[in-house]
């Protein structure tokens, strides 16, 4: 039995493991964290709407249920030629190497001054803290969020999580009757936040921001992060109790001390069917890899499970497990999500040949809801699981 090796245990690796069990390979997955995050579900952490523990799955029960051998440890250095993962422990080679360590972020001056729903788990619950002290003690401030982009690589931007976070934050002051001492203010660097969405969705954003008195502050570069505030590009400084901001995506650090192939961003050069560039036998899926395809496209849960699923179905082929096709990622590029707003929620769809908005009021919010329960209960074989979901 040829064995592959997995580095990574989010959205992509934990779902190459699966299928390549299912396709009969010995699979070692390597992940420092014990844990799978459910990034999508954590933003309800920090306004009571879920606990840390609904959001993880352990990467030990995903291993016993799937019968794949789950490694604790932190890789500190790929060798693409000996398709090998070296870790602080040991060191993990295999037949075929897939690399799915995710990413770093771009670097701020003063970034220990915000924290982030899309950064290290533990974040999520600090904001919690945070809000807690400002709605239960001062009961009254000022909170931005937002985000940056990556002028480098436009797919590295994580926007959708900061729009569900200020959305929830406003909704949940409402609840305690205090949304009036807040001044709410939502910051992106670039002009037009969601533009990837579509005209429909960047108008209807624009239409929310408006309606629910939240104050935009857009197209400016930022210079450094403040414990009180933010200070722009042109010296000009936005004031801020509280600040949650999520920086661009940029390649792992640990790419840079590889040979591997990589962009102008520093992610995996790979060709459509995942395998790296140069390397037979090495694949690069999800936040690792640098995706092709049109302007708007973006790196998203579900394209990184596409990814993980095609990869799987490709290294059984060119193992000689199975006949079939090679599949390629390129045809599953679209813009997916229900984004949530704590009251409702909004579908979105951007693909080639259309982008939409569609409000989903008190409805939306139970559908993410029920989305969340799902992955979770699903990845561990306790519900069945429904076809390409």
């Amino acid at each position: 039995m040829k064995k592959v090796v997995v580095l990574g245990g989010g959205f992509a690796g934990v779902e190459s493991a699966i299928f390549l069990k299912k396709e009969g390979f010995d699979v070692d997955l390597v992940s420092p964290r014990p844990f799978m995050y459910i990034y999508p579900t954590s933003i309800w952490i920090p306004v009571y709407e879920a606990e840390f523990s609904d959001v993880c799955i352990p990467l030990e029960e995903l291993a016993r249920v799937h019968n794949f051998n789950y490694i604790q440890d932190e890789i500190v250095k790929i060798d693409p030629s000996q398709k090998k993962g070296i870790g602080k422990k040991g060191e993990y080679q295999g037949d075929y190497l897939v690399i799915a360590m995710g990413a770093d972020k771009m670097k701020y001056e003063g970034e220990g001054n915000y924290l982030s729903i899309c950064g290290e788990p533990k974040e999520a619950q600090q904001m919690r803290d945070v809000i807690d002290k400002l709605v239960c003690e001062k009961r009254e401030g000022k909170v931005v969020m937002g985000f940056g982009g990556n002028p480098k690589d436009t797919t590295a931007v994580r926007g959708g999580p900061a729009f569900e976070m200020m959305f929830n934050l406003h909704n949940y002051l409402k609840k305690k009757k205090l949304r009036d001492k807040f001044e709410l203010t939502f910051v992106a660097t670039m002009k037009e936040p969601g533009k990837r969405l579509g005209p429909q969705a960047l108008k209807m954003m624009d239409t929310f921001f408006n309606r629910l008195n939240i104050k935009k502050h857009f197209g400016k570069k930022i210079k450094r992060f403040e414990k009180d505030g933010i200070i722009f590009e042109d010296d000009s400084k936005l004031e801020s109790d509280f600040t949650m901001f999520i920086p661009a995506n940029i390649g792992h650090p640990v790419f840079k001390e590889s040979s591997l192939p990589l962009s102008e961003a520093g992610f995996i050069l790979i060709d459509e069917y995942c395998e790296v560039k140069d390397y037979p036998k090495v694949y690069a899926i999800g936040d690792s890899a640098y995706i092709e395809g049109p302007e708007w496209r973006a790196k998203q849960g579900h394209i990184a499970e596409v990814m993980a699923r095609n990869t799987a179905n490709n290294i059984a082929i060119d193992a000689g497990v199975k006949k079939g096709e090679k599949e390629s990622y390129l045809p599953h590029l679209n813009i997916l999500c229900v984004m949530d707003s704590g009251d409702g929620a909004a579908f979105v769809y951007r693909s080639e040949k259309r982008g939409l908005m569609i409000p989903m009021p008190i409805v939306g919010h139970w559908l993410k809801k029920g989305w969340g329960w799902y992955c979770r209960n699903s990845k561990l074989k306790k519900i069945p699981r429904l076809p390409g979901l």
